[in-house]
């Protein structure tokens, strides 16, 4: 898929980053969407390293337009990096319906991931006492939720 998501791309501006650039900003909503073209950027949730990613045709900021809220993680370029720019990530997703398919898949992974990772905490922890105790409710919130408001955070992490 990487190839024919950058060819649906080829009209979009390239933007160069050099290592450290920030391509997105945690808390800020540009609307925007990256398309990884080159290079090797980290995803931080806070001071935190989520994950590193050098896929070409990796999609940033998709969470944060598809929801309609701020970034929820900063994307920062490890390595100089070449992404295509897409301002108004909203229209791009409706105007190719074939990357907002793509998207849902690897969004779908994602979810399947987090909710066999959720399970398997509920296992462990299905009598505990503790907050890890309401791993339970946080599975069947998850699953269940079909509303179109998403708000991030926990009562230990409001942000």
């Amino acid at each position: 898929m990487s190839a024919e998501l950058l060819a649906l791309c080829r009209d979009l501006p390239i933007a160069d980053f050099e290592p450290g650039g920030v391509l997105l900003d945690e808390g800020l909503t540009t609307g925007r969407l990256y398309v990884l073209v080159a290079g090797e950027v980290e995803i931080l949730k806070g001071d935190f390293q989520i994950n590193v990613v050098g896929d070409a045709g990796a999609i940033f900021g998709e969470m944060s337009v598809l929801l309609g809220m701020p970034h929820m993680a900063t994307v920062r370029a490890l390595t100089a990096c070449r992404a295509h720019r897409c301002d108004d990530g909203e229209a791009f997703l409706r105007e190719h319906p074939q990357i907002a398919h793509h998207l849902a898949r690897t969004l779908a992974q994602r979810l399947n991931g987090v909710t066999s990772y959720l399970v398997d905490l509920k296992r462990q922890f299905a009598d505990d006492q503790s907050h890890l105790g309401f791993v339970d409710e946080i599975l069947e919130s998850l699953v269940h939720s079909q509303g179109p408001a998403f708000t991030p955070g926990s009562d230990r992490d409001p942000g």
